[in-house]
């Protein structure tokens, strides 16, 4: 290269743009910081600044929310493309990692663990995730995407005493390490077939999205593409838990800490829908290669989830496999958008409507949750009304939104892709869909009933044990007004969805 093209190389690396991802960076470093030069007795203010430094973040990130100048933007040279769902998608990230470390603070109050650590992965998970949203180029999708799953690596087996976690953890090592190997297997192969752009007239790069959509496009029968996005698919298939890649969701949410399952459940599933709505242009040319993939998943997903969730008794695995099917919903909405530009909002509305139910109940399993907090049955609910009458009403609100119950925001969520899925004409995806969400009411309201209902039960046999009662991890300030805000806006989202949806429905 020449020293010109350098200098405008250098030029659009536009640092500017990327403000939260390098506070959010700077932050994580701080905490080191902070537990070398804080005497240990302080050490309990750093979780503290972690939640402060991320509000901070997200207000600023709020305030500038459609006035920054690099919307619509591509920016260091092709690897970023700046959009408002990319902003959508920032805010969204911050407030899971805000959430999580929330309930972080609370998990780790019972355990005898490194607490830094942790906050300070979770900062770096969240910032790349967030470049993961905002990519334009396959190299920093592989890249970013490794990030977050290396990360999740240490937090899925970061209660290290508890072999439960530390089973969960090589599980996801193992099979993270074979998603990671299947999608870099496609992006290769459809490196390999567009890998001279001046053979078809392009002079974007090969690795762009644009290059591979310009390749795509004047090779619309290539054999070895269809290979390599089938792989790709798959790739992406294995973070959203998806069938037949969803085998390691059970294991892995049960031995997972508490917030840590929170994360995996809604952010990194989040992660991986911006990812398959980002490639949905570039794949354009092959869509009916897409549609297919995506449809036999979608209704695939939606049956076994719901099937093999009615049968759980602990609580983490139910919601597991319960996510499973919530990841064929939104998949079903990915293969309306294909035709209805309108799904692609239906579907943010869905996954934030997803985060407000999801984090509610979560919270509140992070409260009942005992040292060994893989262990959360069914029967730790029993008379939880009674005893906790908070928390049961957040949990009450939270399994009837993620049940789709109206008029939660749950219900709007799943209509909206409901209605996308009609109007593109996926009658058989819809009608499996239904079936789905009547089955899902049955282990959704079992749990509210272990929570609401005082049921008969049979005597003990000579020699078993009374079933443990739920911990009694009292509610902090912080704890309590998050739960309190997911509660109200999961009602509020379900009578008003107002100027959120008619922002993320414009298209």
């Amino acid at each position: 290269m020449t020293i010109d093209q350098l200098q405008a190389a250098a030029a659009n690396n536009l640092w500017a743009a990327i403000t939260p991802e390098i506070a959010l960076g700077v932050l994580a470093l701080l905490l080191l910081v902070l537990e070398m030069i804080l005497p240990k007795a302080r050490h309990a203010v750093i979780p503290a600044c972690a939640i402060a430094g991320q509000l901070g973040i997200l207000a600023a990130l709020a305030l500038n929310f459609t006035a920054t100048p690099y919307l619509d933007r591509d920016t260091f040279n092709g690897l970023l493309h700046h959009s408002r769902d990319g902003q959508f998608l920032r805010v969204f990230f911050l407030l899971s990692s805000i959430l999580v470390s929330i309930l972080g603070v609370v998990a780790l109050a019972r355990q005898k663990m490194p607490r830094v650590e942790f906050f300070h992965i979770v900062l770096v998970v969240t910032a790349a995730m967030m470049l993961l949203a905002q990519s334009a180029n396959f190299v920093l999708l592989f890249v970013a995407l490794e990030t977050i799953t290396v990360g999740f690596y240490i937090l899925v087996s970061y209660t290290r005493t508890n072999p439960l976690s530390l089973e969960a953890g090589l599980k996801y090592l193992v099979l993270g390490a074979l998603s990671s190997a299947i999608l870099l297997f496609g992006i290769v192969l459809l490196y390999g077939v567009a890998g001279n752009p001046h053979s078809f007239g392009s002079t974007a790069s090969p690795m762009s999205y644009a290059g591979v959509r310009q390749f795509l496009e004047a090779n619309p029968d290539n054999f070895l593409a269809s290979v390599g996005i089938v792989f790709v698919l798959a790739g992406i298939a294995f973070k959203i838990g998806a069938v037949p890649f969803q085998i390691w969701i059970p294991d892995v949410y049960q031995g997972a800490p508490t917030p840590v399952t929170a994360f995996l459940a809604v952010a990194s599933k989040a992660a991986g829908f911006a990812v398959l709505i980002g490639l949905l242009p570039v794949f354009q040319p092959y869509a009916g290669l897409v549609t297919a993939v995506l449809s036999i998943m979608a209704g695939a997903t939606i049956l076994f989830g719901n099937l093999a969730a009615l049968t759980q008794h602990n609580v983490k695995r139910l919601l597991g496999l319960s996510g499973v099917s919530h990841a064929g919903y939104l998949l079903m909405g990915v293969v309306a958008a294909q035709t209805v530009p309108q799904a692609i909002g239906a579907i943010y509305f869905y996954l934030f409507a997803y985060l407000l139910a999801s984090f509610a109940v979560f919270a509140v399993m992070t409260h009942v949750a005992g040292v060994n907090d893989a262990d959360q049955d069914l029967d730790h609910y029993a008379d939880f009304a009674k005893k906790r009458p908070y928390l049961a009403g957040v949990l009450a609100i939270g399994l009837g939104s993620l049940a789709g119950i109206p008029p939660l925001a749950g219900f709007m969520g799943k209509l909206m892709v409901f209605i996308a899925a009609f109007k593109a004409g996926l009658y058989p995806l819809l009608a499996i869909a239904i079936v789905g969400v009547v089955l899902s009411i049955y282990y959704y309201f079992g749990w509210i009933k272990a929570a609401f209902f005082t049921t008969w039960r049979p005597p003990l046999a000579p020699g078993e044990i009374e079933p443990a009662e739920a911990a009694a991890t009292p509610v902090g300030f912080p704890a309590g007004l998050a739960l309190g805000v997911l509660a109200a806006g999961s009602v509020i989202f379900g009578f008003f969805q107002g100027p959120i949806a008619a922002w993320l429905l414009l298209r």
